[in-house]
């Protein structure tokens, strides 16, 4: 397995190009669709095409932006870009050499960039290992290196986390970072022990020398490890695992007091003078002396503070009655916490911060449509801010906002060839269920369409333990381009609206989420949007399954099902996670009993009517490519019409911008057959 990305670093180093100033239109990027094709194909370009910033960060002096750009097809690209130069946009690193992909590049200095990459490795025997390594690279492209510490033995595993970032600064330490680090046992090829130490630590890195140190020393139960705002790690999170391996789903707490050594359990923890049964820890405030932590209160999830030092008596920070708090607002190097974000039609953010409370909200009326506002990054002293504003009708646009002259900098798109392209608009609506339960979801209408009588798509979404969201899809803004009208169901088994809702999720209570689903066709054929000879179905993982299994429950309703990377019984996903430590979390998300037979939609494709068209990748990690293969040749031996289109070397989200204009294509005019027909 190491050979997969063994020389990591000397890989990046040859796919690296010299600095180089490039026009604002990224040297390398996608090209823009060709004059001389036909609409569908230069429409399905626009869309397909990834997004042109992927990742972007500020450096500490706020003067200084590093992103990551979509390079051709499949590929990424590092650019930095300073703003007090007239060198332009320098391209400094690439992956079009290595089997990774560029996830997350962060400033650690104001020269220095630290970068994590991501990958599918596949063991002989057909497993598939995604792994993560960390490098850091000089703002000119030169010095690489590879920050994941090397494996010099031959090691019983093969070692798939390559580190996190715990902490970007450490207070009176300029250039040293804190980073997680995977031990593992390893022995020289005379099984003599070379390393007895296993487990999750913690080294604290110099990015401009490499040199390292142990911070904390690996634990063999430690799942993840959290630094306060100084770079102290004050909080670490133990698993507890079974005889064979699998993890248990249980979680030990422990917290390092202020200007201790040693760890403590931290037990007891009561909100309200009940006790807290469980909760998510996910920041420290060493100033106040806090934890942050999510918890279930009145069946929505919550965030809450616990004091770190006295009695653990837990206060409600942000909490509602209606949705899930499911998201922590930080900015800074520091990660300072700012805020919570929620959604009920639309995202919402309750700031702590007052200043940045009033500054975002004056935002949002200052530019056009009343955008979202996400605050992505901020100098050391927060006097710079990073900004996206982004809508339903826009990708988005960052901006750079200076607090001492108050100005506004427009930078970047995040997709630049969506710029001023036309887009439909996304309307919040609700529609009732076969029970009479209002089940809420998004419609979208292509740009200037009076909504009546439309070729028309139900677009459930994965998950299940997911939602949709107001804001721009690439997707469903394609399907708007081509004249569709496209209806998004948060069915019942969606995440964010609190327990009930969730209830026993879309696997083991598949019957409700698929009726939602299907009452969501029905509601566009009775309201006169959708015209029921040109209604179907589409759907991307458990959305694919979702499409699926509408056509076991009624094969009338809909006159055509595309299906991207679906799920299609549910026994294969149970028997794949076997193989990997979260086979507990499948297997109870599963349950058993005659939902699983009765909702595996390969088993009962003598029930489909209408034409399928399937999509995978064949590194898809998430969902085997075997479900698709399994329910094209299910459909093809009965003779019901299907098409099947796979994409080799590609993962779930098949993120290639050329694999998926084609994907695009295809599924355009699959419709277009299968509503001629």
């Amino acid at each position: 397995m190491k050979s997969l990305v063994k020389g990591l670093s000397g890989l990046l180093a040859g796919a690296a190009l010299c600095a180089l100033a490039v026009p604002t239109s990224a040297q390398g990027a996608p090209t823009a669709p060709a004059g001389a094709k036909d609409d569908l194909d230069k429409t399905a370009e626009r869309f397909g095409i990834r997004a042109s910033v992927l990742d972007i960060s500020l450096s500490p002096s706020g003067r200084k932006l590093a992103w990551i750009a979509t390079g051709p097809n499949h590929t990424e690209v590092l650019r930095v870009y300073d703003l007090d130069s007239d060198a332009g946009i320098q391209t400094i690193a690439g992956n079009s050499e290595i089997i990774a992909d560029l996830a997350r590049c962060e400033w650690a200095t104001e020269v220095r960039i630290v970068c994590q990459v991501h990958g599918m490795a596949k063991t002989g025997d057909g497993l598939l290992l995604p792994f993560t390594r960390m490098f850091a690279i000089d703002e000119d492209g030169s010095e690489i290196d590879q920050l994941t510490e090397r494996q010099d033995w031959s090691a019983i595993g093969f070692n798939q986390d390559g580190g996190n970032i715990v902490a970007l600064d450490v207070a009176g330490e300029p250039g040293q970072i804190l980073m997680t680090r995977e031990w593992i046992k390893e022995v020289e090829i005379n099984t003599r022990l070379a390393n007895d130490k296993e487990g999750l630590g913690v080294d604290r890195i110099d990015v401009e020398s490499g040199k390292r140190k142990v911070e904390e020393q690996p634990d063999d139960g430690a799942v993840s490890y959290l630094a306060d705002e100084n770079g102290a790690v004050r909080f670490k999170t133990r698993g507890l695992f079974d005889g064979r391996g699998y993890d248990t789903g249980e979680r030990v707490h422990m917290v390092r007091r202020k200007g201790e050594s040693s760890w403590e359990t931290l037990e007891g923890v009561t909100l309200g003078g009940a006790a807290v049964p469980g909760f998510s820890p996910v920041a420290v405030d060493g100033e106040r002396d806090v934890l942050f932590a999510y918890v279930s209160i009145n069946g929505y999830r919550a965030l809450i503070e616990i004091p770190l030092s006295g009695a653990p008596q837990a206060k409600i920070l942000a909490a509602r009655d209606d949705v899930d708090v499911d998201g922590l607002i930080r900015i800074g190097r520091q990660r300072r916490v700012v805020g919570v974000s929620y959604a009920t039609e639309k995202r919402d953010v309750e700031y702590f911060d007052e200043e940045l409370a009033e500054f975002a909200a004056a935002l949002a009326k200052a530019l056009p449509n009343q955008p979202l506002i996400d605050i992505a990054g901020a100098s050391a002293d927060e006097s710079r801010l990073l900004v996206i504003a982004s809508s339903d009708t826009d990708p988005g646009t960052i901006y750079l906002y200076d607090k001492a002259s108050r100005q506004l900098e427009e930078l970047l798109a995040l997709r630049e060839f969506l710029v001023g392209v036309q887009m439909g608009r996304m309307q919040p609506v609700t529609f009732p269920a076969a029970d009479g339960t209002e089940i809420p979801g998004y419609l979208t209408l292509p740009a200037g369409s009076d909504g009546k009588g439309l070729p028309a798509i139900v677009l459930p979404h994965g998950g299940p333990a997911a939602r949709d969201y107001w804001g721009f899809d690439w997707l469903v803004q394609f399907f708007t381009a081509r004249g569709y009208g496209v209806l998004q169901p948060n069915y019942r088994g969606s995440a964010g609206y609190g327990e009930a809702w969730f209830g026993r999720n879309g696997y083991q209570a598949w019957d409700v989420a698929i009726g939602d689903v299907n009452d969501a066709g029905r509601w566009l054929v009775e309201q006169g949007i959708a015209d029921p000879e040109r209604l179907a179905i589409v759907g991307w993982s458990y959305g694919g399954y979702a499409a699926l299994q509408s056509q076991v429950v009624d094969p009338d309703l809909f006159r055509a099902v595309v299906a991207i990377a679906p799920v299609t019984d549910l026994e294969f996903l149970r028997d794949e996670a076997r193989r990997y430590t979260g086979f507990r979390a499948r297997d109870d998300q599963l349950g058993n009993g005659p939902h699983i037979a009765a909702g595996s939609p390969q088993r009962h494709a003598d029930r489909f009517k209408a034409p399928v068209a399937l999509f995978h990748g064949t590194l898809d990690g998430n969902v085997s490519v075997r479900h698709s293969r399994a329910m094209a040749d299910a459909l093809r031996d009965l003779g019901k019409p299907v098409s099947y289109t796979e994409f080799e070397d590609l993962e779930h989200s098949i993120d290639d911008s050329r694999a998926r204009a084609e994907m695009l294509t295809e599924i355009d005019r699959f419709l277009s057959g299968a509503f001629a027909g």
